[in-house]
């Protein structure tokens, strides 16, 4: 370790199941690779402040063979700013580099989850799972989804680092199951209630002295600092050791790069002194005050930005104005050290979050009209992304008000579907937070409208204390505008993330409302399609509750409303929900009468998900009636156009049955191929 502790400044340590062949020329399938090595960090810093002991500890310890007790967990202790985040990314590079993470490392910012103060430990897990294997099908419930968790991590040699961790009980339920795992935690605080056998607590403090002035030097090139080692020395002190500060510091020194050093820290004492301001607040300060004025706007108005990363068109649409501008401001911003480099992009470090927020007390900004046309921004996206990934469908927003200075914001382009799906996903907690802006904005028909294309990323990513949220509001701003459409399509899609976590009493009162609220619509196309839609989400709550027998009748109610407005691919789902209630009534030859038609209809209109759909359960009610020919080539149609979307859920759905299917044929070797790719996907 000696000649690693020698560079006080940047401190950096270097160092499937096969299927048979047969079965594969049947159903022509592709056998797919396991998941690639995750690697969740963002680029590494150019510089970075030496913390020798700390690296030393961590890394003695993990030198040694990994035992039974569960993975190895270090907490990194400290107040905001003080480098606990660049610290653990540079454990987990460094811990890579020596060959003791080959399986990967996984980042989580705890508070990118955090609402209203507390994590919600299911979704922590599905990104956690997702993370380990992109392609993993999560279950909707808590302990579901930690036993998918400890599978996907059994035996896994692999970094976790957890930020922002306030208790012992949010980390806990996200520790790996192997023993083989290294957890970096970063928190404010101690952990007290982190209880685990093989927990290392280190506390971080400030920078001393030495490392505070040479992080500074690495951070800017200045020769200024070399000739007046004393000023130098004096400006690290100003920093109070704090990284984040040093950092802001030396991108401010650059800036002015010709103002002589002493005034500079002259400025920053005399700030001091008459403001009382503290240390870090005075650097920042200092930069804020070197910015244009286009640069300055857009970050008293960041704090209103939902997201972790705010990309050009969010800022665009702040600013009211075009690309160009928002591309600078953000570069300047970047430049300052006001931004920091996320792995999707930039954003604000809590800590600089706050002081632009102060810096926006007393500022003359519009900042309602600012918050608007950001969440109408997100609204305008959100809409074409959901057209390109679903098709057209049943909307019920009212037309938008277009914002004023929103024009010239630039779109995100969306060529293909999982292109858009892609988006939601990386955009869902600036979507979900926009949510919350509209409503408390008394924007109603905009908290509506976010949520129409929210509920097609539902249905592949189930962030259930997000969208229930969000739903929630999105009855709330429904009923607090008197709109009824709303107000039946708001409970309908908030019924299913309710049922879907058990929670089926208040699934169920939410629909009677909407019921209720539907019976009173008029006659209108769209009115009869959401009173058509109301009765079909009650037939599904009774579904999933294995009740179809009470099912059938509103199927039946809701495919003979659409048949008689003439809405083709309505009636068609609702022939398909009737074919599965007949083959789980045991009524087979019903159920292929039922799912042929579903079928061909789905075929004809081009909907490729219900064109899958419909074969699977065909080829199901197929076998159930003694025609288990007929079945192969719809699954073979089930399994390609699952894989084509890349719906793991599907997928997996057909390999079990096709594992079930070849069993009863007695293929015992093929059965098990799909078998072993089902457990694949399952991890």
């Amino acid at each position: 370790m000696a000649k690693e502790n020698t560079n006080r400044v940047d401190g950096q340590v270097r160092a499937g199941a096969v299927v048979q062949a047969h079965t594969i020329e049947q159903l022509n399938l592709t056998h797919q690779a396991p998941p690639a090595v995750p690697w969740q960090l963002p680029p590494e810093l150019p510089h970075f402040a030496d913390r020798t002991d700390e690296q030393e500890q961590v890394l003695v310890a993990t030198s040694e063979e990994p035992t039974a007790g569960g993975p190895l967990v270090f907490t990194l202790i400290g107040m905001g700013g003080i480098g606990k985040t660049a610290l653990g990314f540079q454990l987990a590079r460094s811990l890579r580099r020596l060959g003791r993470c080959p399986d990967g490392i996984l980042h989580l910012d705890l508070d990118d989850l955090r609402r209203e103060g507390a994590v919600d430990p299911a979704d922590a897990l599905g990104e956690l799972t997702l993370g380990l294997d992109p392609d993993a099908v999560l279950p909707p419930g808590y302990a579901d989804r930690r036993r998918r968790y400890w599978t996907a991590s059994q035996d896994k040699r692999l970094v976790l680092v957890l930020d922002n961790a306030r208790t012992g009980a949010e980390v806990l339920p996200l520790l790996p199951s192997s023993a083989g795992g290294i957890v970096i935690v970063t928190s404010r605080g101690p952990l007290h209630d982190l209880d685990t056998a093989r927990a290392v607590e280190l506390p971080l403090g400030p920078l001393d002295g030495e490392d505070a002035t040479g992080l500074l030097r690495a951070t800017v090139s200045d020769p200024r600092l070399a000739a007046d080692p004393e000023a130098a020395a004096e400006l690290a002190r100003r920093c109070a050791g704090l990284p984040a500060a040093l950092h802001v510091a030396g991108r401010w020194l650059r800036r002015y790069r010709h103002r002589e050093l002493r005034r500079l820290i002259d400025e920053l004492t005399v700030e001091l002194d008459r403001e009382g301001v503290p240390v870090v607040e005075a650097v920042w300060d200092a930069a804020y005050a070197s910015l244009s004025p286009g640069a300055a706007r857009l970050y008293r108005l960041l704090p209103h930005h939902p997201g972790p990363v705010v990309t050009v068109g969010a800022a665009a649409a702040l600013l009211g104005g075009g690309a160009g501008d928002a591309e600078d401001a953000l570069e300047e911003l970047y430049e300052a050290g006001l931004l920091l480099p996320r792995p999707d992009g930039r954003g604000l470090h809590d800590l600089i979050r706050g002081h632009a927020a102060r810096r926006a007390e007393g500022a003359a900004e519009d900042v309602p009209a600012a918050r608007r046309r950001l969440v109408r921004w997100y609204r305008r996206q959100a809409a074409r992304a959901d057209l390109v990934a679903a098709g057209p469908r049943l909307v019920v927003a009212r037309p938008v008000v277009e914002e004023p200075g929103l024009a010239e914001a630039p779109d995100v382009p969306f060529a293909a579907a999982h292109e858009a799906l892609h988006w939601l996903e990386r955009e869902h907690l600036a979507l979900y937070g926009c949510v919350r802006i509209a409503y408390e904005d008394g924007l109603d028909s905009d908290a509506v409208a976010l949520c129409e294309p929210l509920w097609t990323h539902f249905l592949d990513h189930q962030h259930y204390t997000d969208v229930i949220d969000a739903f929630g509001l999105g009855v709330a701003g429904a009923d607090r505008s008197e709109d009824p459409l709303a107000a039946v399509r708001m409970r309908c899609q908030l019924a299913r993330p309710l049922w879907e976590q058990r929670r089926y009493a208040e699934a169920a009162e939410t629909l009677r409302v909407a019921v209720n609220r539907a019976e009173l619509l008029g006659a209108t196309e769209q009115e009869r399609k959401l009173r058509a839609s109301a009765v079909e989400f009650r037939g599904k709550l009774a579904s999933v509750q294995g009740d179809w027998a009470a099912a059938v009748p509103d199927f039946e109610a809701a495919r003979a409303e659409h048949l008689a407005i003439g809405n083709t691919y309505g009636a068609m789902l609702q022939t398909y929900l009737l074919g599965r209630a007949a083959l789980a009534l045991g009524d087979p030859g019903r159920a292929v009468a039922l799912l042929t038609e579903a079928h061909q209809v789905a075929a004809d209109l081009g909907r490729e998900r219900m064109t899958s759909r419909t074969a699977f359960e065909l080829a199901a009610a197929l076998r159930a009636a003694d025609r288990a020919d007929e079945a192969v080539p719809l699954y073979r149609a089930a399994l390609d156009g699952a894989r084509a979307r890349k719906s793991a859920a599907d997928e997996l759905r057909v390999l079990d049955a096709l594992a079930d299917f070849h069993r009863e044929l007695g293929e015992d070797a093929a059965a098990a191929g799909y078998r072993a790719e089902a457990d694949r996907l399952r991890g």
